[in-house]
């Protein structure tokens, strides 16, 4: 069965907490009845310390519990370990001369994902205006909109995030850790110290639709199955915690149904749910041709109050447990079982090996 085994690679933590069962928001028994359902060999689950020339260690489920076993690298991988340090980046690039990794870089940086979206000019209608930071750009386009997000070029959960809305003549509400009301000179001078030294990007914010006064997004699931086409796995709305600038569940957000998110904003919960799908997958289709062996992605959208659809950034490791969050289980399955089924795609393939 080596042969019909799909190789997922974890990162440390997860890796480490596996035989305990107790591995956070990862649920890695999902793989396994994936696995079941679609006549392949139970999963390798992996990590890159473990990788020793052309073998690694790494566990499989069996009779109810995880053993640790040294095989050779399984033909096909899915990434969901960030490999951010240099060594394990490079035991990542030598992972996939000898392996399909597929998602195998996941974390680029908005700059980047911008520029490229940027290029195609039919999603030019669904993208806010973005500038890699420096002082001068943050002086032009706070005289140009009304409201900023200053955001790290790298980053997520919300992390590093200041949002500055104008709220008078030269007055602005500044969101960072709390809210203050400063003049444009201080705002100005407060977005400096916290970009010091790190590339940060600035973007057009986008007027968001809300649900009882907090603003909204929606974290779409886009992935790669079976057919190799990009589908819809699953949506769902992430709401912002009461006085927060960003929706992020780890920073306080709440997650809800887009049907009810829609319809509590006078949005037709059909028609709207349609257009955020088109143009989530008119984007992954986008990157997918700009960045290898894309097959899994996050991708946050927004709506603003007139029901029109805009890109956020998207997540090359997509947290998944805001489907779980939402009771929406059918969509949390999916979203585990789909990478399985792409991997069982590049397991019959036959052809060169990846880029």
């Amino acid at each position: 069965m080596k042969n019909k085994t799909v190789g997922i690679l974890l990162d440390d933590d997860t890796f480490a907490r596996l035989p305990s069962l107790h591995t956070g928001n990862e649920q890695l028994h999902l793989y396994n009845r994936a696995a079941k359902e679609l006549k392949l060999a139970p999963p390798f689950f992996m990590n890159l310390r473990r990788i020793t020339g052309s073998s690694v260690t790494g566990y499989t489920y069996s009779g109810r519990r995880y053993l640790l076993q040294r095989r050779s690298l399984p033909r096909v991988v899915h990434n969901r370990d960030l490999a951010l340090r240099p060594r394990m980046n490079a035991k990542l690039t030598r992972l996939a001369r000898s392996s399909l990794v597929f998602n195998r870089k996941n974390r680029y940086s908005k700059t980047k994902i911008a520029t490229i979206l940027a290029k195609d000019k039919s999603l030019q209608p669904y993208l806010p205006d973005t500038f890699a930071y420096s002082s001068a750009r943050l002086a032009q386009t706070m005289n140009k909109y009304g409201a900023l997000f200053i955001k790290p070029a790298s980053g997520s959960v919300g992390d590093g995030i200041v949002k500055l809305s104008r709220a008078g003549h030269d007055l602005w509400l500044v969101q960072w850790k709390k809210q203050q009301k400063l003049s444009g000179p201080k705002a100005r001078a407060l977005v400096h110290r916290v970009t010091a030294g790190k590339p940060y990007l600035i973007q057009e914010a986008v007027m968001l639709a809300q649900y009882r006064g907090r603003p909204y997004d929606i974290r779409v699931s886009v992935q790669k199955g079976l057919s190799g086409a990009w589908q819809i796995t699953g949506m769902v709305g992430k709401v912002a915690a009461p006085g927060r600038h960003v929706t992020n569940v780890a920073k306080g957000g709440s997650v809800k149904r887009c049907s009810v998110l829609f319809k509590n904003s006078g949005l037709p919960p059909e028609e709207t749910a349609r257009a955020v799908a088109r143009v989530s997958l008119h984007i992954a289709a986008c990157l997918d041709r700009h960045l290898p062996r894309l097959a899994d992605l996050g991708l946050d959208m927004g709506v603003d109050r007139n029901g029109r659809v805009k890109f956020i950034e998207m997540n090359g490791r997509d947290q998944r447990y805001s489907f779980r969050k939402a009771g929406m289980s059918s969509e949390f399955y999916r979203t585990y079982r789909n990478p399985m089924a792409y991997g069982k795609r590049l397991l019959a393939r036959s052809g060169p090996r990846p880029r």
